[in-house]
């Protein structure tokens, strides 16, 4: 049913709400890609099936992913009255223990990771769960949990992420609601542009500027893009975001519409998250059943909808121009700009890109405030940061911090240093565009401005960990030859320049290289960072020249003097 009134609006809230905390004992499974490979989906069915033949009263739902992928599959329960308790490292074997404990009112206590007493979703809405289980230890006692500061994955591993009443439960929409009830465009666009909301897609530029420079455009038509095309090795952020809260960027994307005055918008996303595109799809549907994609959104006169677009997953066409190129059905390859997209984008007409963590801020925006948001981060970094964080670190998983977090809290404190207790040697951030950061640099806080002052980018948020045991010059030579590798071959900077610096690295690696190699690849780095005409050529090369400038020692021992 379509909500066309507030009234309307608190009813779904209510149904959601008694699916989130129903009268019975709720079970969920966390099904997102990571929870799936290791076992999740095993998990579910058997104990969809037990709970079936057995005629046991209990909700069982598919959750995504609450971040600590390390301790997947994790399983949570929630006896009414009691607090959600989060189970890890469940596996098929686990199923009847996790029953018998459920129908006698208790959970097995082996197998608790922590508690969750009560769970501010930041949208107006705590949901309370209960107290007990006292000898669980609550969420924030987790470290990995505990020095997180949760905004975008505020939902993850907690909801439903293919049923739009939970969503609407924990107060998802309300700031869409908000917005087009009670807020005029240019309001909402001025809350973003005074929030100091970058792009989280690596370049950081202020959102509700770009949304500002695509409004004034006269046309006839514009569009918004949400890009999805998550190439980096190592990062899934937005991958999980989509899986485990696509209702989070729809409707980010619908208060971007009204800002702007747009009616069409298209999220471009890689083939390669089958799991996400089927999850936004059944999220678009539910979205246009309940008039809040469509015509005439809430009743307000608005009309938006939102299309989906797949890639093949060409690292290239994560850039802008490349990206609308794959949209229309051209060899995804940039070309120069001017034209920004903002002048000519999709199909010739003003267009506002932005990637999927960026458009996911919005709605906090919109519903707390400017006040509220800017109280988080650092100066001319507001907000929160989603990463990765892989490799040879102990905690793995995805980890939210406010901008201005060091890296050394991030590796240390969320991720407790490196695996198996091996020193840590350096981080790489910003994937196969970013810098090699050595452990000594690791007071540097993670904002876009600290990260380029030595070397590196924030990118989309990938932070890989490499311990005492890593060839730097190797790493160098590895992501050179991903870049090499996903280069489009338009400009000879990155086609050619690229392809000779993998000859220079390997001929080092080989012991086949002089003193007069290391210069000639400092000198091409250089050049092709100057001279590429996209931002995959012009930081392709920052391996090289970070791992140059702070690992010179591992390359001096393998060159002929």
């Amino acid at each position: 049913m379509k909500i066309k009134s507030y009234a309307g609006f608190i009813n779904r809230q209510c149904v959601g709400l008694q699916k989130l905390k129903p009268d019975i004992p709720r079970i969920t499974v966390g099904l997102a890609t990571c929870g799936a490979a290791v076992g999740g989906t095993v998990i579910f069915e058997r104990l969809k099936r037990s709970i079936e033949e057995q005629g046991l009263d209990i909700s069982l739902i598919p959750t995504g992913c609450i971040g600590y992928c390390r301790e997947e599959p994790i399983v949570t329960i929630t006896h009414p009255g009691k607090p959600l308790v989060l189970l890890h490292r469940v596996c098929e074997d686990d199923t009847d223990e996790i029953l018998r404990a459920v129908a006698s009112g208790s959970v097995p206590f082996d197998k608790a990771l922590c508690r969750i007493e009560a769970w501010d979703h930041l949208m107006g809405c705590t949901v309370k769960y209960g107290t007990g289980f006292d000898q669980i230890p609550l969420y924030d006692e987790i470290p990995f949990f505990g020095r997180q500061h949760k905004v975008i994955l505020r939902d993850a591993g907690l909801i439903n992420p293919e049923d739009v009443d939970e969503f609407l439960a924990v107060g998802g929409y309300s700031a869409a609601y908000l917005a087009l009830t009670e807020m005029r465009p240019n309001q909402v666009l001025d809350e973003v542009e005074r929030s100091g909301l970058r792009g989280r897609g690596g370049a950081g530029f202020p959102a509700g500027l770009k949304w500002r420079i695509t409004k004034e455009k006269k046309s006839d038509k514009k569009y918004i893009i949400c890009n999805a095309d998550e190439g980096d090795p190592g990062a899934y952020m937005n991958r999980n975001e989509m899986e485990s809260d696509p209702h989070m960027l729809i409707e980010g994307m619908i208060l971007g519409a009204y800002a702007i005055g747009v009616e069409e918008g298209l999220i471009y996303i890689r083939a390669e998250y089958p799991l996400a595109i089927k999850r936004l799809t059944c999220a678009l549907e539910q979205a246009r059943k309940s008039g809040i994609l469509g015509t005439n959104i809430f009743g307000s006169g608005f009309s938006f909808d939102i299309q989906i677009a797949t890639g093949a997953g060409a690292f290239v066409c994560g850039e802008s121009t490349a990206l609308i190129a794959s949209i229309e059905g051209r060899t995804g390859r940039p070309h120069p700009r001017p034209p920004r997209l903002t002048d000519a984008g999709l199909w010739g007409k003003p267009t506002d890109l932005n990637n999927v963590e960026t458009w996911c801020n919005v709605p906090v925006i919109i519903k707390n405030g400017v006040d509220w948001y800017t109280e988080i981060g650092a100066e001319n970094n507001t907000g929160t940061k989603v990463f990765s964080l892989v490799g040879d670190v102990e905690r793995v998983g995805l980890v939210e911090v406010p901008l201005g977090t060091s890296i050394n809290t991030i590796v240390f404190d969320v991720g407790n240093g490196g695996a198996e207790g091996k020193p840590v040697k350096a981080v790489q951030t910003g994937g196969p565009s970013g810098g090699c950061i050595p452990v000594r640099l690791f007071d540097t806080t993670v904002d876009f401005e600290s990260l380029n002052a030595i070397g590196s980018i924030m990118g989309s948020g990938g932070i890989v960990v490499m311990d005492e045991d890593t060839n730097m010059v190797d790493i160098a030579r590895y992501f050179i030859s991903f870049a090499t590798g996903e280069s489009c071959g338009k400009c000879i900077p990155c086609r050619e320049g690229l392809k000779h610096t993998l000859l220079l690295l390997n001929r080092i690696l080989a012991g086949k290289g002089t003193e007069t190699d290391l210069v000639t690849l400092q000198d091409l780095s250089e050049t092709i960072v100057a001279t590429s005409l996209c931002g995959l050529g012009q930081t392709a090369p920052n391996p090289v020249l970070t791992t140059l400038a702070y690992f010179r020692e591992e390359y001096d021992a393998l060159v002929k003097s």
